[in-house]
């Protein structure tokens, strides 16, 4: 200290700054710049915080918010029917059979318990343990949103000996809770519309819900669930009831393969209040189909519930197989990704404080939860194969199989790897200028002919374009080695640049466009089926981010006058003439029928299908996973039987066959 100043310490208080920064005068920012929300209004202002996003994705959300109180009552073992209708008009309507939402007044609050929970956010009954031990929905804000989020609700009471009412609009109580009328069950109904100046998606998707309940259903053994569409002249509706479980879901993710051993393995046991419920199920193909699942959440990311089977799974069988016979043909250990091959499997874990990783619930954090599951996988599954010596045989002799492929694909890949060391990217490929991917597109093009006129047209700054001859190889039949070795897709492998099966990397994607562009005939379907079961089942990443796309190109060309016009599809060929044709005889009129890419010159390949500012994509995206692996497996497969049954169900909805 020297004359009554600390050093290093200023001797003003005054706060240094630049001055540009004073350019508006403080009384710009004052106390009433300060916003207080109350209630709901939070919700309204903001509400892709709360449900994601205002588009299909946070409409169907609503729904699962209100059905999702339901299921908790299920899983407390109070409920055993949900129903779902779709009203005309796109209303909803949710009821159980569950003990009813409380409607007493709360003790502190001075309003009705039924209130509370449909206007205030974290009200509910999820923060105490003794009324649900587990939950899906653990921030008490989901009813209340939907409420929030809806031109108007009704929320029905059923409470033995009185049926309570209340209607909200835009989240306001537009009188208080009364009795109705009087009953001896129990339950709730749920009535909403959402508000569409907030939500900007009106159409439900009945397959979307059917697909989402349809899982709930096998989630929760013995829960029925029906769900009804009344906005159809002749209304339609499915109801779900699986006293098997998961087990029922394994049969059913395995309908169109063919397996190795007939009935799917299961077990269910409890340890330090974790409930564990596996199901296993091997069939001949060469991918993973696995679902992992805690409180009935979809954990799309996984977590230490799915850690915790691996480990397990793997020491397990590495154990079976020191005790087999086969370990005199085989004496290496097997790694995980052996034991993926061909598995199917369904994990889903009940547990009263999870921890998940971000908001979007897609990763389990608990720690303990993996030691939990590995210690009782290895225990069940130890004992299921002692007393099924049988069925340990035939899932190590394919795991064998597996892991000597998995020797044989890491040469291919090192052979790959040492000839894109010496030539770089393929000959065939033409590169664009651009190295952003996100700004980059590969247009993968049908045949030498289209991929020469595509060559030509292209904007060579951003659009790359990757010629495909000859047929195709179905990978839904083949192993990694034998994809990586076919000479038909290596080039695409080493255009994407990213690896393939579990070594894809999608943060190494050279493009953000994957568009395929193949003739609008059999042959082009064709093309674009195989291309999809190759990205579906070995860079299946590359579609759930959004990447890969569909070229539209035109069917036809038709010459009106000095005008042309291009009609992608039989009716724009009708509305085309209806329009641009007054007087005279339709059939005077020029059109041309293009059978493929290749009869289009680099000009009109260009101004139809490449152009951005006037050509049409179609995005693929992954909405049910579940969906999509049935129908790969159906089409694509070994098994004809489903194809057949496939083929003469739908044969009466063909309208336009291409032969």
């Amino acid at each position: 200290m020297e004359n009554g100043v600390l050093e290093g310490v200023p001797t003003s208080t005054a706060i240094h700054r630049d001055p540009t920064l004073h350019a508006k005068k403080p009384a710009d920012y004052t106390a009433k710049n300060i916003q207080v929300l109350k209630g709901l209004e939070a919700v309204r202002m903001r509400p892709g915080m709360y449900i994601g996003s205002t588009g299909p994705d946070g409409l169907h959300h609503l729904v699962y918010e209100v059905v999702d109180n339901s299921i908790d009552e299920s899983m407390a073992g109070y409920c055993d029917y949900i129903g779902i209708i779709i009203e005309k008009d796109n209303i909803i309507r949710v009821e159980d059979n569950g003990r009813g939402i409380p409607t007493e007044m709360h003790p502190t609050e001075n309003l009705s318990s039924l209130e509370i929970v449909l206007t205030q956010l974290h009200a509910g009954g999820k923060f105490d343990n003794d009324t649900y031990k587990v939950s899906g929905g653990l921030h008490g804000v989901g009813v209340s949103v939907v409420n929030a989020l809806s031109e108007w609700l009704e929320v029905t009471v059923y409470r033995s000996p009185s049926i309570f009412f209340q209607r909200y609009e835009k989240g306001i109580p537009m009188a208080p809770v009364s009795i109705i009328g009087e009953t001896e069950d129990t339950g709730t109904v749920v009535r909403f519309k959402v508000d569409n100046s907030i939500i900007d998606a009106t159409e439900y998707s009945y397959r979307v819900l059917n697909e989402r309940f349809r899982e709930l259903a096998f989630l929760n053994k013995g829960l029925r669930i029906r769900i009804r569409d009344e906005r159809l002249e002749e209304a339609r509706e499915h109801e779900f009831h699986f006293e098997g479980g998961i087990k029922s879901f394994i049969t059913h993710l395995n309908e169109s393969k063919k397996t190795v051993h007939p009935e799917p393995i299961f077990f269910d046991s409890e340890k330090d209040n974790v409930k564990v419920e596996v199901a296993i199920q091997y069939n001949d193909r060469y991918d993973e189909v696995l679902f992992t699942f805690v409180n009935n959440i979809n954990t799309r990311e996984g977590g230490t519930h799915l850690a915790g089977f691996r480990s397990g799974l793997t020491r397990v069988m590495n154990e079976q197989l020191k005790k087999s016979k086969l370990s005199k043909k085989f004496s290496e250990p097997l790694a995980g990704e052996d034991l993926r091959e061909g598995l199917t499997a369904v994990i889903s874990i009940k547990i009263t404080n999870p921890q998940f990783e971000g908001q979007t619930k897609m990763k389990l954090g608990n720690p303990s939860v993996q030691g939990i599951v590995s210690s009782l996988l290895y225990e069940k599954l130890n004992n299921y194969f002692d007393e099924y010596p049988a069925v340990v045989e035939a899932i190590l002799d394919k795991s064998i199989l597996a892991a000597k492929a998995r020797f044989a694909a890491r040469d291919a890949r090192m052979r790959i790897r040492k000839t894109s060391e010496g030539g770089g990217l393929p000959g065939k490929l033409a590169d664009c200028a651009e190295k952003d991917p996100a700004k980059c597109e590969i247009f993968i093009v049908e045949g030498d002919s289209a991929g020469g006129s595509a060559k030509q047209g292209r904007d060579r700054q951003n659009q790359a374009i990757l010629p495909l001859w000859g047929k195709m190889l179905n990978v839904e039949k083949a192993r990694e080695e034998k994809v990586l070795g076919n000479e038909k897709l290596q080039p695409v492998i080493a255009s994407l640049g990213a690896g393939l099966g579990i070594h894809f990397d999608r943060e190494k994607v050279r493009y953000h466009k994957v568009i395929i562009m193949a003739d609008a005939d059999v042959d082009g379907s064709h093309i674009r089926t195989l291309l999809l079961t190759f990205f579906f089942r070995y860079m299946r990443d590359l579609l759930e981010a959004g990447y890969v796309y569909f070229a539209m190109p035109p069917l036809y060309k038709i010459n009106i006058g000095k005008k042309f016009f291009y009609a992608f599809d039989e009716e724009a060929r009708k509305r085309i003439l209806e329009e641009n044709v007054k007087e005279g005889d339709i059939s005077k009129i020029p059109i041309q029928r293009y059978k493929g890419l290749g009869e289009m010159n680099p000009d009109q390949l260009w101004e139809t299908t490449m152009n951005p500012d006037t050509r049409t994509l179609t995005r693929v995206t992954l909405e049910d996973a579940v969906e999509a692996d049935g129908v790969f497996s159906m089409l694509m497969g070994e098994e004809v039987e489903p194809r057949k049954r496939f083929i003469e169900e739908n044969a009466m909805y063909v309208s336009n066959l291409d032969v």
